[in-house]
């Protein structure tokens, strides 16, 4: 096996472009997982840790640009205010250890149905790309592009993931993950959810539950209708229990699981269901707060 170590971003293109069979490397904390138990055997492994541009982010014109390297543990840390929602997906992802190596960047590279960031991803809004580069340029592939099949995303071979780009929340986010244990533990199932009161929609999330991660669209596009219809933008006032119950049912339906040694399909569809009512609550409650206390 043969060992890469780029020192500067354009070196590691290269790299890829001469090796596209070279599997990257940063935290490694699932990497290192899958060689350790021979799943996966690269012909060649590219270490990016040299590259000091991929643990840093920005803020432009309301626009977060996440470095792939940066560490969950500084997500929690410096970006709970922005990404609200994928803070507390990272605050889930296994010990302070594999939070101080693990990123972003490793989730979307892998495409497990299981990451934890992907549900956070997909509920931040349909304005979240993966910036994607190679020796030929550049592209900025919609979040809802980018997860093509079990553990396959759409990246070519001589591309690299280098940022991704979130919306600053302009409303309450949250994430909620059902597992064996509270740490060190893979997702039977997650959802995430997001209110976006400034275009009127809603975002939402499915992780562990389907072949790729996935929005539960009928969900969201039910639940903008109800919001849009009854003026409840504006007022803040309560959602009703109707409403909440026909929520989770849309996002149970939504999904396509499987029986595994982690939870059987029917579990996950009434753990969706139940975290759907959750989370809807709880950011209502919050969105709800917001509004009284602007009036």
């Amino acid at each position: 096996m043969e060992f890469l170590r780029p020192a500067t971003w354009d070196e590691a293109l290269a790299a890829k472009a001469e090796h596209p069979t070279a599997l990257p490397i940063s935290g490694g904390t699932d990497v290192m997982v899958e060689m350790n138990f021979d799943v996966h055997r690269p012909s060649a492994l590219l270490d990016l840790n040299r590259i000091t541009e991929l643990t840093e982010w920005s803020i432009t014109d309301g626009v977060v640009r996440l470095g792939a390297a940066v560490p969950y543990s500084r997500i929690i840390d410096e970006l709970s205010e922005p990404l609200p929602g994928l803070a507390r997906a990272a605050h889930t992802v296994g010990s302070p250890q594999i939070r101080n190596r693990g990123g972003v960047g490793g989730n979307l590279g892998g495409a497990s149905p299981a990451g934890d960031a992907h549900p956070a991803l997909l509920a931040a809004g349909r304005d979240v790309y993966v910036e994607a580069c190679s020796v030929r340029g550049t592209r900025l592939i919609p979040i809802d592009e980018f997860y093509v099949g079990v553990k396959r995303n759409s990246l070519e071979k001589d591309e690299l993931i280098r940022s991704v780009f979130i919306p600053v929340a302009d409303g309450p986010q949250q994430f909620s993950k059902i597992g064996t244990r509270n740490a060190m533990v893979i997702a039977v199932c997650a959802f995430g959810f997001a209110l976006h009161p400034k275009n009127h929609t809603v975002g939402t999330g499915i992780g562990s539950a389907a072949p790729t991660p996935r929005r539960a669209v009928e969900a969201e596009q039910y639940l903008q209708g109800v919001l849009e219809e009854r003026g409840l933008w504006e007022s803040g006032d309560l959602l009703g229990t109707e409403v909440i119950q026909k929520f989770g049912e849309l996002v149970k339906a939504a999904a396509s699981p499987i029986d595994d040694v982690r939870g059987t399909a029917d579990y996950r569809r009434h753990s969706l269901a139940v975290m759907a009512r959750r989370t809807l609550t709880w950011t209502w409650n919050d969105y709800s707060k917001q509004i009284r206390s602007a009036a």
